[in-house]
């Protein structure tokens, strides 16, 4: 029979749904796997990412909203959004890697 601790699903966790971390000068953001979100910031993550796909959006204000919404921290988000000044390119570079290991945890995690 096989018997796990509490500390070792934990730990099977934060392997499979850990943090994206994003280091800048000497500060580091952690933007969270959305499983590891409260569920209202999941469902607003969602509505971000729904209302990203329409032209009439600013693209830029978007992408900063879903990382203040994803990040552990506010005061991390903003220091991040103040370092990065709305680069678009910067901010997609930003989301895309989140999304990268976003989906590699999930992939994992239905193989098993």
């Amino acid at each position: 029979m096989a018997s796990f601790s509490l500390d070792d699903i934990r730990a099977a966790a934060e392997r499979k749904y850990g943090s994206t971390d994003i280091t800048f000068g000497d500060d580091t953001v952690r933007l969270l796997n959305p499983l590891r979100l409260p569920k209202a910031k999941r469902e607003g993550l969602a509505k971000l990412q729904e209302e990203m796909c329409r032209d009439d959006v600013d693209q830029a204000e978007s992408l900063s909203d879903a990382i203040r919404t994803i990040a552990e921290s506010d005061k991390a988000a903003e220091k991040l959004l103040a370092t990065v000044g709305g680069d678009l390119a910067i901010l997609a570079e930003i989301f895309g890697h989140y999304g990268e290991s976003t989906q590699a945890g999930e992939a994992s995690a239905s193989q098993g």
